[in-house]
């Protein structure tokens, strides 16, 4: 038996898979995130006691011996841990916009464009230069009390294994990975002003050990590997290995994701070239800010339950009479495929005739049209896989299909768990069949009528995008 953890932001998952990939069992416990005046901030201690939970959930659901665990989870935040591997202060998610205000300057002063050349990836306020500046010019004492400035898995692997403070090359990717290197670029390191908070980056590596003789959550001695994070993990999980291949995570962040081998550090700076464990292989990442976040916002909002959106995109027409959405709801802005920590949603052609369908199909196809802005900027030119909680409704997804105009890869169950347990068999020199494990479930077609209005609507949705930004 293998098993594969992925820890999100809303959401601790833990899957069992088989020798041929079959996904066994899978348990879940929620996380809370805390939201004010900009800020996002997550209690490490509660994070970790839902992995432990999971893991001992599984375990003793599925008898089978684990042969090995993958890890994987959000990226970026900030999650500052003592010596000890306990935290200093809570946890910062990435989706934290305290650092908006100094990302500006950034912009502005060419900064952000300098890192880019060097590293192929994009700040944004949430990522862990921008922060780490932020709390060294306005909490330095938590920096002074932290012995490593780690993502989310990396907290968990640390704990679950005693192992020291470590990182894998995909969340070392932003924002100080020099890509060819695959080590840090300490000039980026300087270009933030964190030369003297140098000591703080983990080591990079491809980080293994083994569970804790506590045996938390895993029996001592089970075999761990740690990373890559989420996106990477779901590309992996969802077989997207091939130049050109792409994925779309409609999940609480809506990300894309090309494979590539062409490192190209020019056009506008902004998504990442996320590097993976083949040298010479990295994923153009476009991941924008929120994806089923917005909906889930819409429904709480308009107090329709999700059970009813597949019934209400039914019975509204595209087009959702002539209701727009720009869905660019997170506190900090807009990461992909542009930068704009200003950037705000927008809701326009509602009347007393507007309906909470429409309302709800509106924000499903602006979505889309985000989904596609991100894609075109990565290089999509290959096949097409999805997965995320948003394609759990059909509706939806053959929404999507319809806006990108593209047949879909339907990959289904824990993809991020299923892609953690690959790289922790490649790690570990443990042969598994790749495409067995990676089959989707079904292929979505696109409507050909629908798919040539939502290309007019795409166009409107971009010149709508230019404007907001020109008012940011």
């Amino acid at each position: 038996m293998y098993v594969g953890v992925d820890v999100g932001t809303s959401l601790v998952k833990a899957a069992a898979f088989d020798g041929a990939g079959r996904q066994r069992d899978a348990a879940a416990r929620p996380l809370g995130l805390a939201l004010r005046g900009g800020f996002a901030e997550q209690d490490m201690e509660e994070v970790y006691a839902a992995v432990v939970a999971v893991l001992e959930e599984l375990t003793r659901r599925v008898p089978e011996p684990v042969e090995l665990a993958g890890l994987t989870g959000q990226g970026d935040g900030l999650w500052l841990v003592d010596a000890a591997g306990r935290p200093v202060r809570p946890a910062v998610s990435w989706m934290d916009g305290r650092a908006h205000g100094l990302l500006g300057r950034w912009l502005a002063d060419g900064t952000v464009e300098a890192v880019f050349r060097r590293t192929g990836s994009a700040l944004f306020p949430g990522c862990p230069g921008p922060l780490l500046a932020w709390f060294d010019r306005h909490e330095p004492r938590s920096l002074d009390a932290a012995a490593a400035a780690l993502s989310c898995k990396d907290m968990v692997f640390r704990r679950l294994t005693g192992a020291p403070a470590a990182t894998d090359v995909s969340d070392a990717s932003v924002p100080f990975l020099d890509p060819r290197a695959r080590t840090y670029d300490d000039r980026v390191v300087e270009l933030l002003g964190l030369a003297h908070r140098r000591r703080l980056l983990a080591p990079v590596s491809d980080p293994l050990a083994t569970a804790g003789a506590r045996g938390e959550g895993l029996p001592a001695g089970t075999r761990v590997a740690n990373g890559p994070y989420d996106l990477p993990a779901c590309a992996l999980g969802a077989g997207v290995t091939a130049p050109g291949d792409g994925l779309l995570i409609v999940g609480t962040c809506l990300a894309a994701l090309v494979a590539t081998e062409d490192l190209d550090l020019g056009g506008e700076p902004a998504g990442a070239h996320l590097s993976t464990d083949r040298p010479g292989h990295w994923l153009r990442a476009m991941p924008a800010m929120v994806g089923t976040a917005a909906l889930d916002w819409v429904l709480s909002t308009t107090g329709v339950p999700h059970r009813e959106v597949d019934g209400l995109l039914a019975k509204t027409p595209p087009g959702a009479h002539g209701v727009r959405v720009l869905p660019y709801f997170a506190p900090s802005g807009e990461r992909a495929p542009f930068v704009e920590p200003r950037l705000r949603a927008e809701l326009t052609g509602v009347s007393l005739e507007s309906t909470k369908g429409d309302l709800i199909r509106a924000t499903c196809e602006g979505i889309g049209y985000a989904a596609r802005h991100c894609l075109e900027a990565a290089g999509l030119d290959g096949t097409l896989a999805v997965c995320g909680g948003g394609t759990r409704s059909a509706a939806w997804t053959r929404l999507l299909a319809d806006v990108l105009g593209r047949p879909l890869r339907l990959v289904e169950g824990e993809v991020g768990a299923r892609g953690a347990v690959l790289a922790a068999a490649g790690r570990y020199g443990v042969a598994l069949d790749a495409a067995a494990w990676t089959r989707p479930a079904a292929v979505v077609e696109p409507d050909p009528g629908r798919a040539a209005y939502y290309a007019e609507g795409y166009q409107e949705h971009l010149a709508r995008l230019a404007e907001a930004r020109a008012r940011a």
